[in-house]
C-alpha cells in the first residue's frame, strides 16, 4: 500500500475503502442485491421497479420525473421500470389533464396488490439490518442519515448550477 501511496501528490492520498461516498455506495448496492433476489424470485420485480411500486403506493400519483426525483434513480431507469410495470399490468399512466405533456401514473389493482404483499417483506428485511444495532444506534443512524442528506442537498445545488 505504501508503494500505491507514493504515486499521489501530499494532499490527494484518497483511502477508497474509507471513502464516505464510496462506502454508502457499496452497502446500498450490497443491500438491494440481497433484497434484488427475493424480489426477483418471488414476484419477478426488478429493485427499481419495486421503488416505482412504493412511491405510487405511497403517493398515489405521481409523474415519471416525481419518481425519478422520490427515488434519486436515473431517469432511464425509471422509464423502463414503468414500461415493464406497464406491459405486466401493474401501473397505468393517463394523460394529466393540466398538462396533456405530462403523464401521470398509478398502480392498478395488480399493481396495489403487489405492493400489499411486499410491503412487509421490504419492512422485514429493514428490521434484519436494524437488528444489528441497539435503539440508541438506530436513532443516532437516523439523525446522521438526515444530516448527510441534507449536507448533500447543499453540495449538490452549487454543482448542478455549475458549467
Amino acid at each position: 500500500m505504501s508503494s500505491a501511496r507514493a504515486k499521489y501528490p501530499t494532499g490527494s492520498d484518497l483511502v477508497l475503502e474509507r471513502f464516505l461516498p464510496y462506502r454508502l455506495s457499496t452497502l446500498s448496492n450490497r443491500i438491494s442485491r440481497a433484497i434484488a433476489g427475493a424480489y426477483e424470485r418471488r414476484f419477478n420485480l426488478t429493485v427499481p421497479e419495486w421503488r416505482v411500486i412504493a412511491v405510487l403506493g405511497r403517493a398515489g400519483t405521481l409523474s415519471a420525473r416525481d419518481i425519478a426525483e422520490a427515488t434519486q434513480m436515473d431517469k432511464v431507469a425509471i422509464s423502463r421500470a414503468v414500461a415493464r410495470l406497464e406491459r405486466a399490468g401493474r401501473v397505468r399512466g393517463e394523460t394529466d389533464a393540466a398538462d396533456a405533456r405530462r403523464l401521470l401514473l398509478r398502480l392498478t389493482a395488480r399493481g396495489a396488490e403487489l405492493h400489499a404483499r411486499i410491503a412487509p417483506l421490504a419492512l422485514s428485511y429493514e428490521q434484519a439490518l436494524l437488528a444489528a444495532l441497539a435503539p440508541t444506534e438506530r436513532r443516532a443512524l437516523d439523525a446522521i442519515l438526515n444530516k448527510l442528506s441534507a449536507a448533500a442537498q447543499r453540495i449538490e445545488a452549487p454543482m448542478a448550477d455549475a458549467p
